[in-house]
């Protein structure tokens, strides 16, 4: 009877363990990798699939994706490879994820210069950002250094790019990181959150770009600056880009124009400054 009432349990414990979605490409034939494992206990509702909103006149282009209960990452592979890789963490409020305009458009642009790009889906509301989305972004960093080799990158560069919450997600790694999910550089573009403690920076933490409109995103470039002075107060190497305007969002759209559309061209120069990209892709 103890034997019978034994595998019972155990049947009955896996049929309520629910079988997650595979997440599905942003891009078709894309490489959609998750990251924790199926059955791992940080996992719930993994069994509901997300919900991918198109662009409107470009239905291949997906805009948003909601409901990342099952967090991976795409990946999007150079066509010829410098070695440099980077996670992009897009934004949206922590409600949505914004993949179109700070995915897979920044995906296009990176490969071509050489970079080797993961889409990172991390967990949104109500998950919380400081530990279950926080954890999916340590995850991603030391899943593609485990696959380095495989998805032929280096080791050692190894950067996280985030935008708006995103940007949340490459400040808290910034601060937060062990020896496996310490990322080589980070970019923080119109980054923001609720509330995060720098008051203790790591004296290892990685060099770090940052970028933000001014006086018509001030919320955005308040924290921006004080993230700066935080890390340059700790003499961690850190790059601070404020202009006069250009708003909120909209990752390397050209703006019109005016100078915050070529932040990016900004964050070139500075990592082939590091040493990490070549002075070719400057150009």
């Amino acid at each position: 009877m103890k034997i019978a009432a034994l595998a019972f349990s155990c049947t009955v414990a896996l049929a309520q363990t629910p079988v997650c979605e595979q997440p599905l490409p942003l891009e078709p034939g894309a490489k959609v990798v998750p990251l924790w494992p199926a059955g791992s206990p940080t996992l719930r509702n993994c069994d509901r699939p997300e919900v991918f909103t198109p662009t409107i006149g470009n239905p291949g282009r997906i805009r948003k994706v909601v409901n990342i209960d099952n967090p991976s990452i795409e990946l999007h592979p150079a066509p010829n490879p410098n070695g440099l890789a980077m996670i992009l963490a897009a934004g949206g409020g922590n409600t949505e994820l914004n993949v179109g305009t700070e995915g897979t458009d920044i995906a296009k642009w990176l490969n071509g210069l050489g970079v080797s790009v993961f889409i990172l889906r991390y967990r949104l509301r109500p998950y919380d950002s400081a530990t279950d989305a926080l954890a999916d972004t340590a995850q991603s960093i030391k899943l593609v250094r485990a696959h380095a080799r495989e998805w032929g990158v280096d080791p050692a560069r190894i950067g996280i790019m985030g935008f708006s919450a995103g940007g949340e997600q490459a400040a808290r790694i910034v601060l937060n990181f062990d020896a496996d999910s310490r990322p080589d550089v980070a970019v923080l573009v119109y980054a923001g959150w609720g509330k995060l403690d720098m008051s203790h920076v790591p004296k290892n933490a990685p060099p770090v770009f940052l970028t933000s409109a001014g006086v018509d995103d001030a919320f955005h470039a308040r924290q921006t600056v004080e993230f700066y002075t935080a890390l340059f107060n700790a003499q961690i190497p850190v790059e601070l880009h404020i202009y006069g305007h250009g708003g909120h969002a909209n990752g390397i759209q050209p703006r019109n124009g005016i100078p915050f559309g070529t932040w990016h061209y900004r964050f070139v120069e500075w990592i082939a400054d590091l040493g990490m990209m070549s002075r070719e892709a400057r150009q």
